[in-house]
């Protein structure tokens, strides 16, 4: 089992920045996979970026990509999704997932433990 647990959501205007954070605590000797997704109001929820378990490799959504950096740190069991350059359309409940596989994956059914959720609203 792994519990995960998101922070650092808020609201932010137009062109600034936020960082999120993911910590996992319980089964975190193995190596897994870490994806983040969003979720708007009345809408799917939708891919935004994985990283494989070393940190050595990750995938972008195509609406975020060149705004937002996926790092993690295994040491501290954390891994943080920076996002610059925010726009009103990135509003969304963010959420941080996990898998036990070295492959990343943009789908979030291959996902078997999730946080609950941190909310991320843009707009001045």
């Amino acid at each position: 089992q792994v519990q995960l647990v998101e922070s650092g959501g808020g609201l932010v205007q137009p062109g600034g920045s936020l960082r999120l954070s993911c910590t996992a605590s319980g089964r975190t000797s193995s190596g897994y996979t870490v994806g983040w997704f969003r979720q708007a109001p009345e809408k799917e929820r939708e891919f935004v970026a994985t990283i494989s378990p070393s940190g050595g490799s990750t995938l972008y959504a195509v609406s975020v990509k060149g705004r937002f950096t996926l790092s993690r740190d295994n040491a501290k069991n954390t891994a943080y999704l920076q996002m610059d350059s925010l726009k009103p359309e990135d509003t969304a409940v963010y959420f941080c997932a996990a898998r036990f596989t070295v492959l990343k994956s943009n789908n979030p059914a291959q996902y078997d433990y999730w946080g609950q959720g941190t909310q991320v609203t843009v707009s001045s």
